[in-house]
């Protein structure tokens, strides 16, 4: 790679669901139909592409937002984010607000007409296709994302950090290591360990009963990972306190399977994709006609600038 080269991983859905919600939707195409989330997005991507000059680009996709091997082994994860099952091979359906569904199709087809790489994989989401693109990467890394799962990724000596949007993406926050420890008491090489001990609701992840932060990063720093925590627990002899130590055993059924559940996979099998950013737009004709169907004005003209350099 050459110097100077740097990788934006973009949490797509994490992205347009925040535009979704944080665009009017008075944003319209001319035939009436809701087009916040589309041009949101690609203020979004203007944004930052415009502000850290990627050499390399990717939307990263859930081609499965609810994986059927994260449910065998925790039932309950994103169990609430269910409307209904869906039988046979196919996922469950997502609770999305219909003018949100409606628009993500045309997300990707001006994805495709700008010629941005979109990144998925069967069975995985796209937690796990930024895991595997951010390890081995063999330049910086910034991972664009409102979900704290990837602060796990998160690694000084590789250069990867995550641009977190909580707050909107106009004032997010450039998570390093020191950032991650200021916050939760431990180095982002052990957040997944804190995530696993302390449960998420937002993922459908119980934790361990009576267990939050604070008791999460004194165990890790005390003993190591879950392993270590769980082997300490069994141990008479070790220092754990019986308070602690009542809650690990209690949940040790549990502590089996959610790291498995948290981790983000960084081994698929994604192929080769080109993930240089794209200049100009792959189908210039698509960027015209898309415009003029959906109304996207300012939006398409940020993000040709923005590609191009020329903003």
């Amino acid at each position: 790679m050459a110097s100077g080269d740097r990788l934006l991983l973009l949490d797509t859905a994490s992205l347009y669901f925040r535009a979704f919600f944080g665009v009017p939707d008075s944003v319209k195409a001319p035939d009436g139909t809701p087009v916040n989330a589309v041009r949101g997005l690609m203020d979004f991507i203007s944004r930052l592409v415009g502000e850290y000059d990627p050499t390399h680009l990717a939307c990263c996709w859930d081609d499965d937002w609810r994986p059927q091997w994260r449910v065998d082994l925790i039932p309950s994860y994103k169990a609430h984010r269910v409307v209904r099952e869906v039988p046979g091979p196919r996922p469950d359906v997502e609770e999305v607000p219909d003018p949100l569904q409606a628009q993500v199709p045309v997300i990707r087809e001006v994805l495709a007409a700008y010629g941005i790489p979109v990144v998925g994989h069967p069975e995985m989401e796209a937690d796990d296709v930024i895991g595997t693109l951010a390890t081995g990467a063999g330049m910086p890394v910034d991972i664009v994302t409102g979900d704290r799962d990837l602060f796990q990724l998160v690694d000084d000596e590789t250069a990867v950090r995550v641009l977190y949007v909580a707050r909107g993406v106009s004032k997010h926050e450039r998570v390093d290591n020191a950032w991650v420890r200021a916050k939760y008491g431990v180095p982002a090489a052990h957040y997944a360990d804190l995530a696993t001990l302390r449960g998420d609701a937002s993922d459908g992840l119980p934790g361990v009963a009576g267990v939050g932060d604070k008791t999460a990063a004194t165990l890790i720093n005390r003993f190591g990972g879950v392993d270590a925590i769980v082997a300490a627990a069994a141990d008479p002899d070790s220092d754990m306190g019986p308070g602690p130590r009542g809650k690990i055993k209690a949940a040790v059924d549990y502590l089996d399977v959610a790291p498995e559940v948290v981790a983000v996979r960084r081994d698929l099998d994604l192929g080769s994709p080109d993930l240089t950013r794209p200049r100009t737009p792959a189908d210039h004709d698509a960027v015209v006609a898309l415009d003029e169907r959906w109304g996207l004005g300012s939006s398409a003209v940020r993000l040709v600038e923005a590609l191009s350099g020329s903003h």
